[in-house]
């Protein structure tokens, strides 16, 4: 029988950390250690607001409104599907609701149609 790799196999002696840059390598190591796992006595990172879910001063109203098109959208598709689950009385009511939802996109839309972008 013929073994595919030598017994034991080759391996080589060398680390990967005993090289020109083996200071930047485990630097750079500490650093993704500590940026994950925040080691104890250390000051954790500051908190910063996400502009996804915070609407700030600062805000692009160009963000505001593709947020917008893409939550309503998502508005819409739901009471749409939760409308055939219901008795057709509460369906026309959710219909109409998602119907009302769908002109909101449509507004937000063409408002994000007609809006000029600085160059």
């Amino acid at each position: 029988m013929i073994k595919p790799t030598p017994n034991p196999p080759e391996t080589d002696p060398t680390s990967p950390y005993e090289s020109l840059d083996s200071k930047k390598l485990h630097e750079a190591a500490d650093r993704a250690l500590d940026h994950y796992l925040c080691p104890p006595g250390s000051t954790p990172p500051p908190f910063s607001a996400r502009a996804m879910y915070a609407v700030t001063a600062d805000t692009k109203n160009e963000d505001l409104l593709a947020n917008a098109c893409e939550t309503l959208a998502s508005a819409k598709t739901i009471a749409q599907e939760f409308a055939g689950l219901v008795k057709p009385s509460q369906r026309r009511t959710l219909m109409g609701i998602a119907q009302l939802i769908m002109l909101g996109e449509l507004a937000v839309n063409r408002v994000l149609d007609n809006l000029e972008l600085p160059q």
